[in-house]
């Protein structure tokens, strides 16, 4: 089990994001005797993909949704995290298709080089 501030260094995100997963339900943590949060270690990839998924444009309610399955009395399995790749598929090339069409409508705007008002 890791504390939150092991969580934190490995992951590289801060205590304050973790606790604030945790209250949307994103990671799970026990309390010790001291009443300190633990983790398992398997939270430490659920991050990596949290934080993932939001760089790539996804909100914490969708990620939250595509997480729900994952199993919360065992580390995930190779199957598990296959599901939730094969889910969030449709969500990311929503996302692609986006960008593309914002660079594409940006390429075709006429730049003004003398505009310096």
């Amino acid at each position: 089990m890791l504390t939150i501030g092991e969580v934190s260094r490995r992951s590289g995100v801060a205590p304050s994001a973790l606790r604030f997963y945790e209250e949307r339900g994103l990671i799970v943590s026990v309390r010790s005797a001291g009443n300190q949060r633990r983790f398992r270690r398997d939270v430490l990839r659920r991050v990596a993909v949290i934080q993932t998924a939001q760089r790539a444009g996804l909100s914490l309610e969708e990620i939250g949704t595509l997480l729900t399955d994952l199993p919360a009395d065992r580390t995930p399995r190779k199957g598990d995290w296959a599901a939730v790749a094969r889910r969030m598929q449709p969500l990311l090339d929503q996302r692609i298709d986006a960008l593309e069409t914002l660079r594409g409508q940006l390429d075709g705007v006429p730049w003004e080089e003398d505009d310096q008002r």
